[in-house]
């Protein structure tokens, strides 16, 4: 039995973001007085008195519109409807009722979903009569919140539990959650899309269209991925504006919380700079990551060896990426974007790998004697046994007499010589070396 699903509606600017980050206790989702700000279906973990659910907040719908970005948010809520168990559905108190919201209302009617009626901005919950004016909408008793400061959102929920399917979160399994980053327009959007296949998210030639991170859920191979299409990232000098500027810090925590990182490069452009950092910061944070080239179909005058170029360039500058897979794809043909699939759950499957302690020192053993390391005058330096000690990423502990005495050359060493014996494909591989009967 999955995870009921409850679909946050109503047009721009009634404080569906707010609620939302309301009812998840922090702030998920990117607040703003400017209409509009929330495009994307966002998906939030939540729970009230024990019950757990997926809360997806929305776009602002506006049914009767033909502009191409609410033609685009339209599309979006309607796959959300699709998807949710219960619908809550949010109406400015303030404002009182409005067209856009008699229209919605019949929309949701058509969904045949159940609807609990959020009336928020009642700052003055105890005295107000405004959500009484709602009842025309015929989804029965209007609930009285004011988001911003909490009030009435117990009551709420308790309405939205009431009426959600049963669900045993001990049945759930842990997604893999895989962030989708890189700079703007690169495709991640389309990228995601194509691998869940149907528009998810908003899709737009202007670059910047995803603003937020945005998670979407996927079964492959009986594991569960939890993609998150993030805003694109731009150096700090590019970005202009507050919403922007937090739209860069919500793509870093993405980074943060994911297990895998998909870095995606525009193949018309290359791998600039910025890529670099964001590699980097994936890299140092112990993320996994795979570099996916999305648009290879657009290069021009390509032959057999034009990719190993390539990365040999880009190694060059970053060494580490000689232990990342790359895939050369195209989003928007669907060329090789399905072994990005099974490139995230080998990567997913390296950083979670566990080497047996006999065989770390069996290994360590062969490195020394193949090539012992420096000596400083005075003590000699000893490397006198080893174990790994963590995963995600896997951490191998050295014990040394004189562990700080060991170059960082030979430690790149001992790395390169590791991954031999285990690759870890696209897995940070960390070293520590410690002191005997230092406490690790």
């Amino acid at each position: 039995m999955s995870k009921p699903t409850v679909a946050i509606v109503g047009r721009p600017n009634v404080g569906k973001s707010t609620l939302f980050n309301r009812i998840l206790g922090g702030r998920p989702a990117i607040v703003s007085e400017q209409p509009g700000t929330t495009r994307d279906r966002h998906f939030g973990d939540a729970e009230w008195q024990g019950r757990h659910f997926w809360l997806v907040d929305t776009g602002g719908l506006m049914p009767e519109s033909e502009d191409s970005m609410d033609r685009a948010i339209r599309r979006q809520v309607e796959f959300a409807l699709a998807e949710s168990d219960l619908v809550l559905f949010v109406v400015d108190g303030r404002e009182g009722l409005s067209p856009v919201d008699e229209a919605i209302a019949d929309l949701l009617r058509k969904t045949r979903r159940p609807v609990v009626l959020a009336v928020n901005k009642l700052d003055d919950l105890e005295r107000s009569t405004a959500q009484y004016d709602f009842y025309r909408l015929g989804f029965g008793d209007p609930a009285g919140v004011s988001a911003a400061i909490g009030k009435g959102s117990g009551d709420l929920l308790d309405a939205v539990v009431e009426r959600l399917p049963a669900f045993d979160p001990l049945e759930a399994e842990d997604a893999i959650r895989v962030a989708v980053v890189g700079r703007p327009n690169a495709g991640k959007s389309s990228l995601v899309n194509r691998l869940l296949g149907e528009e998810r998210h908003v899709v737009a030639p202007e670059a910047g269209t995803t603003r937020d991170a945005v998670d979407s859920l996927l079964r492959y191979r009986d594991k569960n991925l939890n993609f998150v299409d993030t805003a694109g990232l731009r150096r700090r000098a590019k970005v202009e504006d507050d919403l922007e500027f937090y739209s860069s810090l919500r793509t870093e925590r993405a980074i943060e919380r994911a297990e895998v990182c998909v870095l995606v490069v525009d193949a018309a452009l290359g791998m600039h700079n910025q890529d670099l950092r964001i590699a980097t910061e994936a890299w140092d944070h112990g993320c996994g990551l795979t570099v996916i080239v999305n648009k290879w179909d657009l290069v021009e005058g390509k032959d057999a060896n034009t990719a190993r170029r390539g990365q040999d360039e880009l190694i060059a500058k970053a060494p580490f990426l000689q232990y990342v897979p790359f895939l050369y794809a195209s989003a928007l043909t669907g060329q090789r974007v399905r072994k990005l699939l099974d490139l995230i759950l080998e990567v997913a499957e390296a950083r979670a790998q566990r080497v047996p302690t006999a065989e770390v020192n069996r290994v360590l053993t062969s490195l020394i004697e193949r090539t012992a390391p420096p000596q400083k005058p005075g003590e000699e330096v000893k490397l006198l046994y080893a174990s790994q000690i963590d995963v995600a990423p896997p951490t191998i502990a050295i014990v040394s007499n004189r562990p700080h005495d060991v170059p960082e050359a030979y430690q790149r060493y001992l790395i390169h010589g590791f991954r031999e014996a285990w690759p870890f494909p696209g897995s940070p591989l960390r070293l520590k070396f410690t002191a005997r009967g230092a406490r690790r």
